[in-house]
């Protein structure tokens, strides 16, 4: 069964503005599928104890599944200013949680990465029920909330932060080699000619009342773009393939200084999860060693490789602006989006007036550290795809489900 099989999806971010019966049906849809991946953790995991490795990539499964049942319940449930929206007060004191323990086991801000794997979580089904617990409140209020921005605020953002962590466990289950058997790759395209724009004055970033807004689109602001020539689609298999064949992870001359120290340092000769590229391209995908069409857009590729290939292919990484700018007035062109999150050439900072709202751990403390994905990967929640909306990794990460395009020098 694939994602899109799974449950309905959305359109480009149609739940930032889903009003109550909406909400409820995707609160429930989401809950649902992330149900469904820790179902597949507990059968597939030795023992169905649900162990994984630890490492940075990862977080213990109980752990991912108990902190998105205490980020609704924190932010809804227990938050005495939910109403006021993005204007409340983060500081104010919460009210009880129906889990004395839920704050010491899932607050993320409160726990150090490592200190995940030695917390004495509750078992699946104690975790599974406190889930349950929390919706039901949460579907409760959601009954009884105000129709306006505001006042469901809350809901959007829990919602939407699900989505997050169902991602999430899509790539660990990638990382780990589990077939869970509920994604499919996306199937292959045919490559369509690069796109030339013309320069103009974008307005990069979200405008206040366009419904639920992240803290780090906020505001949108113009930026001069000058002319320039952007792939239709990511850089595919193929095109990465003729990279490696030449030599491309031997050459020093396609790096940068960082890019190369981590190349050397991981022993790396293709992206990850590949195992041969000569005559066909052989990467496990959930554990299964598979031939990956060539027109398929390369996956698992970091921002030092993306550029690596860039520099070899006498091209370069799009600033964000030009990608926005693109998947906005490119979508009847052929423009194509959402096979694989894709990295620009941004560091991730914020707009001008950026202001953090009541979440204050999902941006702020990643300024400067990360750079810029933009789009969405074939396991994103249509409620969560939209094209402004900003993702951020550090850019040797290539656990999760990322790629790239190129634009001409």
């Amino acid at each position: 069964m694939s994602f899109a099989e799974f449950v309905p999806t959305a359109q480009d971010g149609d739940m930032r503005r889903a009003g109550r019966d909406s909400l409820s049906l995707g609160l429930m849809a989401a809950r649902n599928q992330t149900l469904a991946w820790i179902n597949a953790y507990a059968a597939l995991l030795p023992g169905g104890r649900l162990e994984v490795p630890l490492t940075g990539e990862l977080n213990p499964p109980l752990w991912e599944l108990g902190h998105i049942g205490w980020f609704q319940e924190a932010w809804i449930a227990r938050n005495v200013q939910r109403q006021r929206g993005a204007a409340a007060d983060p500081t104010r004191t919460r009210l009880a949680s129906v889990e004395p323990h839920a704050d010491t086991w899932y607050d993320s801000a409160g726990i150090d990465h490592a200190d995940r794997w030695r917390l004495a979580l509750p078992d699946l089904d104690a975790t599974r029920q406190y889930l349950a617990d929390t919706l039901e409140v949460t579907l409760e209020l959601l009954a009884q909330a105000d129709e306006d921005d505001d006042s469901l605020y809350f809901y959007r953002l829990a919602l939407l932060h699900e989505d997050m962590h169902i991602e999430a466990f899509a790539h660990m289950s990638q990382t780990l080699g589990l077939d869970t058997r509920l994604l499919t790759d996306p199937p292959p395209a045919a490559p369509r000619p690069a796109l030339v724009f013309p320069a103009t004055r974008w307005r990069l970033g979200s405008d206040a009342g366009a419904g639920f807004v992240f803290d780090n689109e906020k505001w949108a602001h113009e930026v001069a773009v000058p002319e320039f020539e952007i792939d239709a689609q990511p850089v595919t298999w193929s095109q990465m393939a003729d990279f490696i064949t030449d030599g491309g992870y031997d050459d020093a001359r396609w790096w940068s200084p960082e890019g190369w120290d981590w190349a050397q340092r991981e022993g790396r000769r293709a992206p990850r999860h590949v195992e041969q590229v000569r005559q066909a391209v052989l990467q496990r995908r959930f554990g299964q060693l598979v031939r990956v069409p060539g027109q398929r857009s390369a996956m698992h590729v970091n921002a030092h490789e993306a550029e690596a290939w860039c520099r070899w292919a006498g091209r370069r990484l799009p600033t964000e602006v030009e990608w926005e700018a693109a998947a906005h007035q490119g979508a009847s062109r052929g423009f194509r989006w959402g096979e694989v999150w894709e990295w620009t050439a941004t560091s991730f900072q914020p707009y001008p007036g950026f202001t953090p709202d009541p979440y204050r751990d999902y941006s702020a403390p990643w300024f400067g550290s990360h750079r810029v994905l933009r789009g969405a990967s074939f396991a994103t929640s249509g409620r969560l795809r939209h094209r402004r909306f900003r993702n951020f990794y550090r850019p040797e990460r290539d656990d999760i489900f990322c790629g790239f395009r190129s634009c001409a020098l």
